[in-house]
């Protein structure tokens, strides 16, 4: 182990010192097939540590912790197996806690085990806080509610049992040195596999506010609140699954008041305000079109007020309250926005006292690059950037307005090949997976999208209906239309993309993941002579299978929301189905997946596979036995695109090489 770790102290340290240096080569697959060599880094509370995060060649990700006085590694930990690195803050000025999570594949998010785990900055003192690999081995999953910072050797934790089916919800006082717990009470909320508790603790670690799913009603969430310790809850509001709901964030200076994300009074997600005594909500910042986001500022890792928005339309664009308390921390952000033109600006940690923050800018065009911004002396210098090979490189991604054949406003992506006219070009349509309350965001890069611009292919990624950031009744719109109005938005992208002149609707292909696939499968069986080829990647390929098949419908709550997204028609399941549909298919396919994929499983690949064999229909097919719901492993990307590419040429012509 020690041999391994000094190598990859002297690997970081070398990719640190070297980056400006790898700015000048090209651009390849393998290139891009890299994972970031940093995805988070955050300050301790004096500012003596930085701990970063970074994915390892099997995909899961582990933590470094740098001494800023010599800007050298001091410790780093792995996990074995599919263990991972969920998230991690500092609880003190010594002390760094993580919560763990399992990896299943890349376009699928990491399952938490419910573990908390403890380790001082230079390695020492680990200890396994809470599940069943704790000290106590106790049988509960647990997520942290509160860090406390006036507190630095406890946390606030919510628990709930690993046996009981859809057990309530009980709050510890953790010690983070020891692992021992002291019960702060309980809730009468259900804690289902799939959902979420979200809970929210007053200044001294008091919980008082929670909000989850109904004991009695998993179609209800309620948000319940008490104002002592031994006080019973009382419900303030209720709400209806897909019909609105409210996401607490912070409490008012004198705990009166909850401020929230909310979408009961509006179809777009705002901030609102629920007064705790007359349980009056009131909007306080809303946008007509697209969702928003609050912005904070905190101090001494705590967060003090909401002092603007954000949100993401036809740029990224923020918005800054006028009457807040924190002046100053609202004119430094605007300022370090103001640095970085077009990218998302986020202030990802600071010192107790906020004199040194680490910022991080990032967008679609731009690689995440972190700096530390010195306040007192109003000065922001270089940290390091998460992949420096794809610097400054980048294939330019825009935002592109277009209109549905209903007159309904849509907004998607568009990648264009460098150097190259935006004219009569070959395109990819590449639509997101999920895909309910997934979005192509301008504020992230896409390698896919990368890839194939950097081989010459103009790449449109629709926000069809159904996608989230668009507000409650857009989303909505998409349940149980998944093969109809969804495939028709997409349709109507890459329509006016040839209207415009930009696309040759001669060289045209789909391309995507998860469902991604199944929209790329069903757009060339709905528009057969539009699409020239057509690669699913772990796509769904039999919806009636999804309610039989996978980790979606091990749990009510799973069973429940496919019923939302799907419906429960055989007639539907049946017609939207591409497996049921393959003989309007004309377009060559490619199928590509993962033998471990546990969210869609191999067999929707082998039913599409022996579909088309039983057609003769000209096909070909890729299956990595350690891959899951998406490839990790660069080796195995750089193997998926090289002949991915070599199968878009081979029906729509050979552009550009990389």
């Amino acid at each position: 182990m020690k041999k391994r770790n000094d190598m990859l102290k002297r690997t970081i340290l070398a990719l640190w010192l070297l980056w400006p240096l790898v700015l000048a080569a090209e651009i390849s697959i393998a290139d891009y097939a890299k994972h970031n060599q940093f995805i988070e880094v955050k300050i301790s509370p004096t500012g003596q540590y930085l701990a970063a995060t970074n994915r390892v060649e099997d995909g899961t990700i582990q933590i470094v912790v740098i001494d800023r006085k010599d800007m050298k590694v001091i410790s780093q930990r792995h996990f074995s197996g599919a263990d991972s690195i969920a998230s991690f803050d500092w609880a003190n000025k010594n002390r760094l806690i993580l919560t763990l999570a399992r990896e299943f594949g890349a376009l699928e998010a990491p399952m938490y085990t419910g573990e908390i785990f403890a380790v001082d900055a230079n390695g020492k003192k680990e200890v396994m806080l809470t599940g069943y690999r704790s000290r106590a081995k106790d049988t509960t999953a647990s997520s942290i509610v509160d860090f406390m910072p006036e507190d630095k050797n406890h946390i606030m934790i919510a628990s709930w049992s690993w046996f009981s089916k859809e057990p309530h919800v009980e709050f510890y006082r953790l010690n983070i040195i020891s692992g021992r717990k002291f019960r702060a009470g309980t809730a009468p909320i259900r804690a289902i596999k799939g959902t979420m508790v979200r809970a929210l603790a007053e200044k001294d670690g008091f919980v008082s506010l929670v909000v989850g799913i109904d004991p009695t009603d998993i179609s209800q969430n309620v948000l319940l609140h008490r104002t002592e310790s031994n006080s019973n809850w009382r419900e303030i509001k209720r709400y209806s699954r897909n019909k609105g709901d409210f996401i607490p964030l912070t409490f008012s200076a004198d705990n009166k008041k909850v401020y929230g994300i909310s979408d009961t009074n509006s179809s777009t997600q705002s901030i609102s305000v629920i007064d705790l005594d007359s349980l009056q909500e009131t909007i306080l910042a809303t946008h007509p079109k697209v969702d928003i986001r609050p912005i904070f500022s905190f101090r001494n890792g705590k967060t003090t007020e909401i002092i603007g928005t954000r949100y993401e339309y036809d740029a990224i664009n923020s918005q800054y309250f006028q009457d807040v308390n924190d002046t100053k921390f609202s004119s430094q952000l605007q300022g370090l926005e103001a640095a970085f033109p077009g990218q998302l600006v986020q202030i990802n940690s600071a010192t107790a006292d906020n004199s040194l923050m680490v910022v991080s800018a990032r967008s679609a065009n731009n690689t995440p690059t972190f700096y530390l911004y010195d306040t007192k002396n109003n000065k922001v210098s270089f940290l390091l950037t998460a992949a420096p090979w794809l610097e400054n490189k980048l294939p330019e991604t825009q935002i592109v307005h277009y209109k549905a054949r209903d007159g309904q406003e849509l907004q998607g992506l568009l990648t264009l090949p460098k150097n190259t006219a935006a004219k009569n070009l070959p395109l990819i349509m590449l639509p997101h997976g999920g895909p309910h309350g997934i979005r192509d965001s301008i504020a992230y890069i896409d390698k896919d999208a990368k890839v194939l611009a950097e081989h010459g292919y103009a790449v449109f990624q629709p926000n069809f209906r159904g996608s989230g950031g668009f507000g409650r009744d857009f989303l909505t719109s998409g349940y149980q239309k998944w093969g109809t109005l969804m495939i028709d938005d997409m349709t109507d992208g890459v329509m006016q993309l040839i209207t415009d002149g930009i696309v040759d609707k001669q060289r045209i292909c789909s391309y995507g993941g998860s469902y991604g696939g199944y929209a790329a499968l069903m757009s060339a069986i709905r528009e057969p002579d539009l699409y020239q080829c057509v690669i699913n990647f772990v796509g769904v390929t039999d919806l009636a299978l999804m309610f039989k098949e996978g980790d979606i419908p091990t749990s009510n709550m799973g069973t429940s929301v496919l019923e939302d997204y799907l419906g429960r028609s055989d007639d539907v399941l049946v017609k939207q189905s591409p497996i049921h549909n393959l003989d309007k298919l004309k377009a060559p396919v490619f199928i590509i997946h993962g033998a471990l994929d546990q969210r869609v499983p191999l067999s929707h690949a082998e039913k599409l596979r022996d579909g088309l064999q039983q057609r003769n229909h000209p096909m070909e097919w890729l299956v990595k036995a350690t891959e899951g719901h998406g490839f990790y492993k660069p080796e195995n990307n750089i193997e998926r695109w090289q002949k991915m590419l070599a199968f878009i040429d081979k029906y729509i012509g050979k552009a550009n090489s990389i």
